[in-house]
C-alpha cells in the first residue's frame, strides 16, 4: 500500500530466485492477496478486491510494520509527490474499516448460529450434526440443525439453532416473525431431517 520497508534482515526471502523476490523494488500489494506472482499479478491495483481481501492486506501490512523498518513511501497510486495519501489509499482504508466491522458481525452471528460439524465420505455421503462442544469453535449448545440463508450467498450454510425457540419452517418472508432472536427469517429446516434432529445424514 505504498509503504517501503528495509527487509535486509530477511533478505533470503527477497533475493533473486526467492519466493518473495517479486516484491522487491516495487509495490505489488495485489499479489499479497491473490498469490499471483507473475508480472501481471505483481501490481499495486487493489481497487476490485473484497472487504475480506482488504483485511488480508492489512494483516500483511501489520506484519511488515512489526518485523521490518519503515523507510519511505512509493510515489504513485497511494501517495502523491507531497507524500500525502491519495484518494485511492483513503478508499482502501475505508474498506478495511468496513471489513473489520463485517468480521465482528460474522463473529456475533457465529455465536448466535454456530456452524454445525460436518463429515463426508464417498460411501456414506454427508453427515451434519450439532454437539455440546462444536468442533468448529467450541461453542456450547444443545441445538438442532437448520439451514441459514445469507444475503448474497450462493449456498445455504448448516448451522445449529437453539431448541428453546419455536420451530421455524416457512416464515422467511413473513414480517410478523422479524426481530424474534432465533426465529430468524433466513432459517429453514433441512428437507428429510426430523424437526429437532441434532444429526442428519444424506446418502451420496
Amino acid at each position: 500500500l505504498g509503504r517501503v520497508y528495509d527487509v535486509s534482515s530477511g533478505r533470503r526471502h527477497y533475493e533473486p530466485g526467492a519466493h518473495y523476490s517479486g516484491f522487491a523494488g516495487r509495490d505489488a500489494s495485489r499479489a499479497f492477496v491473490t498469490g499471483d506472482y507473475s508480472e501481471a499479478g505483481l501490481v499495486d491495483d487493489v481497487s476490485d478486491l473484497s472487504f475480506s481481501d482488504m483485511l488480508t492486506l492489512q494483516n500483511w501490512l501489520s506484519f511488515y510494520e512489526k518485523n521490518y523498518k519503515f523507510v519511505g513511501k512509493v510515489i504513485g497510486r497511494f501517495y502523491g509527490e507531497d507524500g500525502l495519501p491519495t484518494p485511492a489509499l483513503t478508499l482502501v482504508e475505508a474498506m478495511i474499516i468496513k471489513g473489520l466491522e463485517a468480521s465482528k458481525q460474522e463473529i456475533k452471528e457465529k455465536q448466535k448460529f454456530p456452524p454445525c460439524n460436518a463429515e463426508w465420505s464417498s460411501t456414506r455421503g454427508s453427515r451434519f450434526w450439532c454437539s455440546q462442544k462444536s468442533l468448529s469453535g467450541g461453542v456450547s449448545r444443545d441445538w438442532r440443525l437448520q439451514e441459514l440463508f445469507k444475503s448474497g450467498g450462493k449456498e445455504p450454510q448448516c448451522v445449529c439453532v437453539r431448541t428453546l425457540a419455536p420451530l421455524v419452517t416457512s416464515c422467511r418472508d413473513n414480517p410478523l416473525h422479524r426481530n424474534h432472536g432465533d426465529l430468524d427469517p433466513n432459517l429453514r429446516e433441512y428437507t428429510g431431517c426430523p424437526s429437532l434432529a441434532t444429526s442428519c445424514s444424506f446418502p451420496p
